[in-house]
């Protein structure tokens, strides 16, 4: 199945400005796990904010799950496309703990679940012993865990990342990699990853999308992808 169709998507900052993204065309199935490469300014990040729903398109279609989200007379809110985000900064609420930052994204469960689901989550990224814990009094690939728990807690259709190990010491980086992957794969969900490391890709993802500034590459029709083994 199709978890996310895109199609003639199109974006700029202003009429007159120059296209950030320009006809992009693509499709992603249940389970896979998709890096999107590309230099600073070639439409990286604002790709993911389109699908989310934090940027509306000049033109184009973004179907989620089989739901038209974006189209002719059509905008779906952020909070009803069924996506989960884990941003540059992870965004952790400094004044909650691990336990109360994975709840927030419970709001729409029914209430009865919020306890079980949360520890699921703590489970799944390894943070039984945390849950009491500030974002402060955590490390950064802890943090990181934190913000994927409270991504993928309201069960959501896809998972977004946007550069997960720009905070992490090159140290860290390969184990954390694996434990992504591991996390990633437990959880079953479909995931776009944004990055500039190439290497993330490979250690991480099934297919990887290079996009470049003003234009997207594909043998002409706006993507480029490279499958690995």
């Amino acid at each position: 199945m199709k978890v996310v169709e895109i199609q003639n998507l199109c974006f700029t900052y202003s009429r007159k400005g120059t296209p950030i993204i320009d006809d992009f065309s693509f499709s992603l199935n249940t389970g896979e796990i998709v890096g999107v490469l590309g230099q600073s300014g070639s439409g990286k990040s604002t790709l993911l904010r389109l699908i989310s729903g934090l940027e509306m398109p000049t033109k184009g279609t973004i179907t989620i799950a089989g739901k038209p989200v974006v189209g002719k007379h059509i905008f779906v809110q952020p909070e009803d496309r069924g996506v989960g985000m884990v941003f540059q900064d992870y965004a952790l609420f400094p004044h909650m703990t691990v336990k109360e930052n994975i709840l927030f994204g419970l709001s729409r469960m029914a209430r009865k679940g919020w306890k079980q689901r949360v520890q699921e989550m703590l489970e799944l990224v390894h943070m039984e012993e945390f849950g009491d814990r500030y974002p402060h009094e955590l490390s950064g690939g802890q943090q990181q865990r934190v913000a994927l728990a409270r991504a993928l807690a309201p069960k959501p259709k896809i998972l977004l990342m946007d550069e997960p190990f720009s905070n992490l010491d090159a140290d860290l980086k390969e184990s954390i990699r694996e434990e992504l992957l591991s996390i990633l794969k437990k959880a079953n969900i479909t995931c776009m990853i944004v990055t500039h490391d190439r290497k993330d890709v490979e250690a991480i993802c099934d297919h990887s999308i290079t996009m470049c500034p003003l234009i997207v590459e594909h043998g002409g029709s706006g993507q480029k992808f490279q499958t690995f083994p």
